[in-house]
């Protein structure tokens, strides 16, 4: 059986057993966690959404039609929208978080402690700059160098050609290092 024929075969045992739709949850979770927590940068509060993906996803499974698309897009399109939510819902009332540390993407490293510190402010540096573009533009790269797609992919996610993420990908790789250089 295909990949493909897996996945359909297994949404389809969800839509009647929890059991199955566990399955989908173990092979997602961690690309749903990894899209939230780059696009909001607080790992509490990408825990609690990534939870809720996956309880949005479990509640309305019944309803979901195979259209030519991994079962990811869905889950990636329900944590695109929750991640919205959020943001809208933070500017409203800022908060400071005290559970981010910088660095907190970065392993740990042979490095000095100075050169960890440099390289720490750099990745906190291009983190802040790539949360300061606009939303399709974030999802893009989080979408290309953390979860590894292919344009392909990609496109399928966000509802566009492969040419026009290949364009949007050149255009945001120009701004983004238009804006580090500025800095």
């Amino acid at each position: 059986m295909s990949k493909n024929n897996d996945e359909i075969a297994l949404i389809d045992a969800a839509k009647n057993d929890p059991a199955a739709f566990g399955d989908l949850y173990k092979r997602y979770v961690d690309k749903i966690y990894s899209y939230v927590y780059y696009r909001i940068g607080n790992a509490k509060d990408a825990e609690d959404l990534t939870e809720r993906v996956f309880f949005k996803a479990m509640d309305h499974i019944k309803g979901y039609k195979h259209m030519g698309l991994p079962f990811s897009a869905w889950l990636y399109r329900i944590a695109h929208n929750l991640v919205a939510n959020y943001h809208r819902d933070r500017s409203r009332k800022q908060e400071i978080s005290l559970d981010h540390v910088p660095g907190q993407v970065l392993p740990q490293s042979s490095l000095q402690p100075e050169s960890r510190i440099v390289k720490n402010q750099e990745v906190e540096a291009l983190l802040d700059t790539i949360r300061d573009l606009a939303d399709n533009r974030q999802e893009l790269l989080i979408l290309k160098f953390v979860d590894e797609l292919s344009n392909y992919e990609i496109g399928q996610i966000m509802r566009k050609s492969e040419g026009a993420i290949k364009s949007l990908y050149h255009r945001t790789l120009l701004e983004l290092r238009e804006k580090m250089n500025s800095d």
